[in-house]
């Protein structure tokens, strides 16, 4: 499977960066090997549609739109993506009560609804070697998202956002980690966990 960083505060030469976080996954599945899904959006519409045209992603080819909580940040890219592909299914932090596949066989699961200062969902995806757990802003805290997440077995890695969060004992048996868009200590992560820690930004690709 695949991970396409579109989005984030920092970009790769040629990419534009913002605030914000969005990411496309194609996952490894038995159903359909080329359902492309995304995963927010951004702050912007205009670089959204800009970093997937320089990835090389249709935004007509994306077949399912899921936003992790309506924060602007993760949000604000919507329109343009419903104007190109109005077609599209939207799957809004609501849409499940808990942990659910988003399609039969698909191998992609949202954490459902959890409650903090917002609600916020997290996406599962199965790969062979574990999964990966893909966050917005993490607000309801990295401890219960994987909580919810270990639910479908072994853990191989979590991107995405992880805001202010600091309780690094949780991610030792971890070997992807991947923090961006409004993590606050990327840097004690990275020392922390120096082998397992990589970088992914706007234009960055990841096969698992």
């Amino acid at each position: 499977m695949r991970i396409l960083i579109v989005y984030d505060n920092n970009a790769k030469p040629g990419f534009k960066s913002g605030w914000g976080f969005s990411c496309l996954i194609e996952p490894d599945n038995k159903i359909d090997s080329n359902k492309k899904i995304l995963f927010d959006t951004g702050d912007n519409p205009d670089k959204l549609l800009f970093n997937l045209n320089k990835i090389g992603i249709n935004p007509k080819d994306i077949d399912i739109l899921i936003i992790s909580h309506e924060h602007w940040d993760h949000a604000g890219g919507m329109p343009g993506i419903l104007k190109v592909n109005p077609d599209i299914k939207v799957i809004m932090p609501g849409a499940f009560s808990g942990l659910t596949e988003v399609e039969a066989g698909l191998g992609v699961y949202t954490t459902g609804p959890l409650l903090s200062s917002v609600v916020e969902q997290s996406l599962i995806v199965k790969t062979r070697k574990g999964s990966i757990v893909i966050t917005g802003c993490a607000h309801p805290g990295i401890r219960r998202i994987l909580k919810v997440a270990y639910k479908l077995g072994r853990i191989h890695g979590i991107i995405g956002g992880f805001h202010g969060f600091s309780d690094y004992e949780v991610l030792k048996d971890i070997e992807l980690i991947a923090p961006c868009h409004c993590t606050q200590h990327i840097r004690e992560i990275k020392n922390r966990f120096p082998e397992n820690y990589k970088e992914l930004i706007a234009g960055s690709v990841i096969e698992i």
